[in-house]
């Protein structure tokens, strides 16, 4: 195991911000306008306002974070790793890496590039958010007002809103890729993942074959093609091919040297974790899933990133005006989730929020093949956790990363009273520290 502690401070001498954002991000980073926005955003009707958290997030329980580490890679992952970030205090930066970032043993190391399955969709709703600041998207307009003639069907009038929420009814084109509920085959992979390269209104065109699934706003129900139409709506407003959109909106104003998306270039540039799936015939060894197109998944999940990456641009966003990147305003609507199916599991626009034993946190999950992150921060900005496991395909992997979430935020579990013992040994109610895992274990 290597854990490593940074502080803020010579964090900061090696860090060269380039642009107005990167300044603004490497700044104070405490917000409370950023903070009251979060907690009483005003929404759409029968949106639940986020209450305020009942304690403050306190220093990291790094025994227990590297217990949850060490369950991944019980469970089959080769490597895990963990970064813990107290922005602006001495506690600075907390790393723990476990096990290894391939099968030929290099050590795992959170300077690793890797692919962040899901978390690209926050990456999407802020791209979509700067189109609604700009006036040339509205938020509860129909989607299709935004998109090429003839992607969606006349009468399909979901709104931008209700599918970044995943409420606008709109079928996963994935279900038709994979072929078993929750967790990819190997033989799918191989079959239809790996190396083909889809058109995103083919992976569109998939979703309408099914119909709309219910009627918009009335229910929520993940979808990845949501995903993939907003980032058609993005190039179909801007002109310009997706890539490029990103690059110039987000990676290169935040200073994200190592952030990129190059779909459909399979490989992954420079010092990276290896991805696993395992493999169908489990007497076979792990299968390297490293190379891979991602046209499958595409704006829902095809960002390359590294946890420092990941950790900026989700501080920069969670910041509002502070941090250059959406406006408070566009924070506020963002971060005003509504329930979902999965307890202590809210959704926003592109945003998940989590509520732990101490706070709730706002960022996203992502699985892809072969890697799966779990990235959140707290409302304010100030504490932020990157978590990562080079394996997919696998729950157990993916139980145990989620529950690095706790310790990480949360700190150690405080000790029962004995009135509190008794009380659990009778059947009484125990603080419940485990955070369930959430809809898009797939990707």
């Amino acid at each position: 195991m290597h854990v490593q502690r940074t502080t803020e401070a010579s964090a900061a001498r090696t860090a060269r911000p380039r642009t107005s954002a990167a300044r603004a991000w490497s700044g104070t980073l405490a917000l409370a306008a950023a903070m009251a926005l979060v907690g009483g955003a005003a929404t759409t009707a029968g949106a639940a306002p986020a209450a305020a958290p009942a304690k403050t997030p306190s220093a990291a329980d790094v025994a227990a974070v590297k217990a949850a580490l060490q369950k991944t890679l019980d469970a089959g992952a080769p490597g895990a790793f963990a970064v813990i970030r107290d922005h602006g205090q001495r506690l600075g930066t907390t790393s723990v890496a476990l096990g290894k970032a391939d099968l030929d043993g290099t050590p795992m190391s959170p300077a690793l590039r890797f692919r962040a399955g899901s978390n690209s969709k926050m990456f999407a709703s802020v791209l979509v958010m700067r189109l609604v600041e700009q006036g040339r998207v509205d938020l509860d307009k129909p989607l299709r007002t935004y998109l090429p003639a003839g992607t969606l069907p006349d009468g399909w009038d979901m709104t931008v809103r209700q599918v970044m929420q995943h409420r606008g009814g709109v079928y996963d084109h994935t279900n038709d890729l994979l072929e078993q509920a929750g967790e990819e085959t190997t033989a799918a992979f191989e079959a239809r993942i790996r190396n083909n390269a889809y058109q995103p209104g083919d992976m569109v065109a998939m979703s309408v074959k099914h119909g709309q699934q219910y009627v918009p706003g009335t229910k929520y129900s993940y979808s990845n093609t949501g995903y993939v139409l907003l980032g058609m709506a993005v190039e179909h407003l801007t002109g310009r091919k997706y890539a490029d959109v990103l690059d110039r909106e987000i990676i290169r104003p935040l200073g994200l040297r190592n952030t990129s998306f190059v779909v459909p270039k399979k490989a992954i540039d420079g010092r990276h974790a290896t991805g696993y799936l395992t493999n169908d015939d489990r007497t076979k060894p792990l299968l390297d899933s490293t190379e891979q197109t991602a046209s499958w998944v595409w704006t829902a999940g095809a960002v390359i990133t590294t946890a420092a990456d990941l950790d900026r641009f989700l501080t920069a966003v969670t910041t509002g005006s502070h941090g250059g990147l959406v406006s408070d305003a566009s924070l506020a609507q963002m971060t005003s989730v509504l329930p979902t199916p999965t307890a202590k599991i809210s959704y926003g626009l592109g945003i998940r929020e989590i509520a732990l034993s101490c706070a709730k946190v706002y960022g996203h999950g992502g699985i892809v093949q072969g890697y799966q992150t779990q990235s959140f921060v707290t409302a304010d900005g100030k504490k932020s956790v990157v978590a990562f496991a080079n394996a997919s395909n696998n729950g157990a992997v993916t139980t145990a990363l989620v529950n690095v979430l706790e310790p990480a935020f949360c700190g150690a579990a405080p000790a029962a009273s004995p009135a509190k013992q008794r009380s659990a040994t009778k059947g009484g109610a125990v603080t419940d520290r485990t955070v369930p895992v959430v809809e898009d274990t797939r990707i």
